[in-house]
């Protein structure tokens, strides 16, 4: 027998858009770091041209696929996906822009993935970013929320930004921008598609041990499928400075709580793991019991797609 299996769904062929844009309808689940979301229509753009298409009807960009919840019934919405082009990185630096031990680089696109381009920085010697190691982002989702651990974030290495609008594409330094924790003070109908790094000279060995003592903080964190830490670090009365999430949600006695095939990590409490075949209800059920349980007013650090209130649930 060949072909199709009996009764499984076919699906129609990639087309072309007007400017080019391969566009395919796809479960979101596989472009995610947690492995759920329903379908939507995926529009691979790797043109200004074809970026500016896909922005004439609702759409929403999906890079990476850390730090999100997508529902079972996926989005009614276009999802952007960033390629060719706006995938590539140029690291050479830019003699009008570089000097001493400053290093202003060509253009890194917003669909790079942050990992290699953090182990490409670190071969060349070249220091500012190395604080994000281990994060499982691209470029432009990196950049759009200011992703970051204790030891660094992407502003500490921006110096260009540039992005698209509905309205065009304009270009933008991190002084333009009200930045700050998991923020990056862009709008969020605009797509990051390319920056510009600002790094500093150092050598590969400094830098892979700076990336080296950033990682050992990280050795904790779970090795299953997961879109990372689930709330912010609250700021209470008694903690002004803030609190870990993680030490909250282990306080209340929820670490290896299950809910369907998601589990509240063992390993640590404020990441949700997917057993296998987890749906995003069954994240949902979990971001409700502990938003329940801890008695803390947390934010999250997850993007739900479709948006939507976390409120604790109504006890029985």
């Amino acid at each position: 027998m060949t072909g199709a299996s009996a009764g499984a769904p076919v699906r129609p062929p990639a087309a072309l858009s007007r400017t080019g844009a391969r566009v395919e309808r796809q479960p979101l689940a596989r472009f995610t770091t947690l492995g759920v979301g329903g379908e939507a229509e995926v529009w691979f753009v790797g043109t200004h041209e074809q970026l500016a298409e896909a922005m004439e009807q609702p759409y929403r960009v999906l890079g990476g696929g850390s730090n999100l919840v997508i529902a079972d019934e996926g989005v009614p919405e276009r999802v952007i996906r960033l390629s060719g082009p706006f995938a590539e990185r140029d690291l050479e630096p830019d003699p009008a822009l570089s000097a001493g031990d400053g290093v202003v680089t060509g253009w890194v696109g917003g669909g790079v993935p942050l990992p290699g381009l953090i182990r490409a920085l670190q071969k060349l010697g070249l220091s500012n970013l190395e604080g994000t190691v281990g994060i499982p982002a691209q470029v432009g989702g990196a950049v759009w929320m200011n992703a970051g651990t204790r030891y660094g974030e992407m502003f500490d290495g921006l110096h260009t930004i540039e992005i698209a609008t509905p309205a065009g594409v304009r270009q933008v330094t991190p002084d333009d921008l009200n930045w700050g924790y998991r923020n990056s003070g862009i709008p969020r109908n605009h797509v990051v598609t390319r920056v510009r790094l600002k790094l500093r000279r150092s050598t590969p060995e400094a830098v892979l041990e700076r990336m080296e003592h950033a990682d050992v903080a990280r050795k904790g964190q779970p090795k299953m499928k997961t879109p990372g830490c689930a709330f912010k670090n609250p700021r209470t009365p008694e903690f002004p400075d803030g609190v870990s999430a993680g030490r909250l949600i282990d306080q209340a006695g929820l670490k290896g709580t299950r809910g369907g095939h998601a589990m509240i990590s063992p390993d640590h409490a404020n990441f949700i793991v997917n057993l296998g075949g987890a749906t995003a209800a069954d994240v949902h059920a979990l971001l409700h019991l502990i938003r329940e349980r801890v008695g803390v007013a947390m934010e999250l650090e997850y993007e739900l797609w479709p948006e939507q209130a976390l409120s604790a649930p109504e006890r029985a």
